[in-house]
C-alpha cells in the first residue's frame, strides 16, 4: 500500500490531443481548447488554476493539428514590440500573461488511444512523483479552490484522489462512476471503493460521478501500462483507478459543490461565457443590463422568436 509522499505534486499533466468533433466546423482549423471564454481560450484558465495550486510546471499531451496550442503559450517578440510601441499596456500584459502563468512542455500521443493512454505518455515527465492531471473541458471557478484542497487531501492520505460530482442517478451513465465510503474527514472527503465506466443507471454503484480534476500517485503509470483497453477500445484511467482500488492504494475522493462550466458542450460553453463575463468589473455591468432587457422580450416557452 503507498504511504503518504515525502515530496508534494509540483506537476500538472493537461491532455489536449481531442479532436473537438462537438464544435465543428469551428474545430476544424482551431484547437477546441483555445476557444475563446471571454477573451482568453478556455486552456489558459486550465494553466492558470495549475499555477495558482502551486504546480509550476505543466506538461501538455497533443496530437496532430494543435500546434497552434505550442504557440499560444510561446513568446511573440513581433507582437509584444509593436505593443510596446503603442503604449498599450493593458494588452502586452495579457499577452504576457499567456507565456509566464507557468513552465509550459509538450508531448505528442501519437494515436488517440483513450485518456490513460495520455496520462501514460507523461511518466517520463513525472518521475516518481505525484502529479495532478487537468481536462481542458472543466472550467472550475476561480474562487473555488478544488485543486488545493485535493492536492492537501494527496499529500496527508498519498495514494490518489479524484473530484466528484452529484450528477444524479439519472445522468450517470454519461460518466465514470464510484462506491465510495466515509471517512473522518467531512463529508466531502470520501474513500473510493469502487469505479465503473458509464454503467448503466440500474447498475451504478451511486449518483457520484468523476470530473476532469485528479492527483495521481506515479505508481499509475505501471498500472496504466498493463491495463487493456476498456469501453470504446480506449485505454481508460478509470480502469487503471479501479486496479489500483482492488490491489488496496488508497483512492480517495473530493465531493465538488463548487462552480464548474463544461466547455466541451455547447450550451454550457455559453453559460460559462455569461457567466464570466457578467461577473468581470470591465464588463459585467453593461452586460447585466442587457441580459435584463433580453431576457424580459423573450417569447414565452414553446413559442417561435419573431
Amino acid at each position: 500500500m503507498s504511504m503518504p509522499p515525502t515530496r508534494p505534486a509540483r506537476k500538472a499533466v493537461i491532455p489536449v490531443a481531442g479532436m473537438g468533433t462537438r464544435f465543428l466546423p469551428a474545430t476544424k482549423a482551431v484547437p477546441k481548447e483555445l476557444l475563446p471564454v471571454v477573451d482568453r481560450p478556455a486552456l489558459q484558465y486550465i494553466v492558470e488554476e495549475a499555477a495558482r495550486a502551486g504546480l509550476p510546471e505543466v506538461l501538455m499531451v497533443t496530437g496532430r493539428g494543435k500546434a497552434a496550442i505550442e504557440d499560444f503559450f510561446d513568446r511573440t517578440p513581433e507582437l509584444e514590440t509593436a505593443l510596446e510601441k503603442k503604449g498599450d499596456e493593458g494588452r502586452l500584459s495579457a499577452v504576457h500573461e499567456s507565456t509566464d502563468v507557468a513552465q509550459v512542455h509538450f508531448v505528442r500521443q501519437g494515436e488517440a488511444r483513450g485518456l490513460g493512454h495520455a496520462v501514460l505518455q507523461a511518466a517520463a515527465f513525472v518521475g516518481d512523483e505525484p502529479f495532478a492531471v487537468l481536462l481542458g473541458d472543466d472550467l472550475i471557478d476561480a474562487r473555488d479552490h478544488l485543486l488545493e484542497q485535493m492536492l492537501a487531501v494527496q499529500a496527508e492520505h498519498g495514494g490518489s484522489v479524484i473530484a466528484l460530482l452529484d450528477v444524479g442517478r439519472e445522468n450517470i451513465d454519461k460518466y465514470g462512476a464510484v462506491a465510495v465510503e466515509p471517512t473522518g474527514d467531512g463529508s466531502d472527503v470520501v474513500a473510493v471503493t469502487g469505479l465503473v465506466e458509464k454503467p448503466p443507471v440500474d447498475e451504478a454503484p451511486s449518483s457520484l460521478a468523476i470530473i476532469g480534476r485528479y492527483v495521481l500517485a506515479p505508481e499509475v503509470f505501471d498500472v496504466l501500462r498493463e491495463t487493456a483497453p476498456g469501453r470504446g477500445g480506449e485505454i481508460q484511467l478509470t480502469d487503471a483507478l479501479a486496479t489500483l482500488v482492488e490491489r488496496g492504494e488508497p483512492v480517495h475522493g473530493v465531493v465538488f459543490g463548487g462552480r464548474r462550466y463544461d466547455t466541451g458542450d455547447k450550451l454550457d460553453y455559453l453559460k460559462a461565457v455569461i457567466r464570466l463575463a457578467s461577473e468581470r468589473d470591465d464588463l459585467g455591468p453593461s452586460l447585466r443590463g442587457w441580459l435584463r432587457d433580453f431576457v424580459t422580450e423573450l417569447p414565452a416557452e414553446g413559442a417561435s422568436p419573431s
